[in-house]
């Protein structure tokens, strides 16, 4: 299996969490964003990582981390009942509106809401939800300084306990 990755690119973050989650080995391609190489719009057309080969081209974060839960059933990162797991992949497939837009917004110094947005984030309630969520609330604690609500913070300092979030957070305090 191999992972056309970007170390800083917080979607890769998500794919790597969930093969460190369920310990499966990958050999990693980085690419670097600023200066993408010509093969990789073969891959993924839209130029874009995390792209995962697995004697088959599959790009796009949460459509990754679909097929590794699927492909690598255990530990199970969705809840066993299925309108849980609905639930979760609804929050996933809302990322943008839960969470993603106010982050950029607030990257670029734009007025955004993400305040509110971080304290109504729907956390701790499966370890995929947390794993599409978690690579935005370390760079905007790590690297922009955010102060992240009470419930969201403990949330996050108990998902550090976890090799794959710690090895994240290494990775994210490098950026800061």
């Amino acid at each position: 299996m191999k992972l056309y990755d970007a170390a800083r690119c917080p979607y890769c973050a998500r794919v790597r969490l969930v093969l460190a989650e369920k310990a499966v080995s990958f050999e990693t391609v980085a690419i670097d964003l600023g200066n993408r190489p010509p093969w990789l719009y073969e891959l993924n057309p839209a130029g874009k990582v995390p792209v995962l080969d697995n004697g088959f081209v599959l790009p796009e974060s949460a459509v990754i981390m679909e097929y590794l839960e699927e492909a690598v059933p255990e530990p199970a990162l969705l809840p066993a009942d299925s309108a849980a797991r609905a639930q979760a992949r609804l929050s996933v497939f809302r990322f943008d509106d839960l969470l993603g837009d106010e982050y950029y917004a607030m990257r670029r110094g734009e007025p955004n809401d993400l305040d509110r947005k971080l304290a109504d984030l729907p956390v701790g309630e499966s370890l995929f939800v947390d794993f599409a969520f978690v690579p935005w609330v370390l760079r905007a604690r790590e690297v922009y300084g955010v102060s992240l609500p009470a419930r969201v913070d403990s949330w996050l300092d108990d998902l550090c306990a976890r090799p794959g979030v710690a090895a994240e957070l290494e990775i994210v305090r490098g950026m800061a």
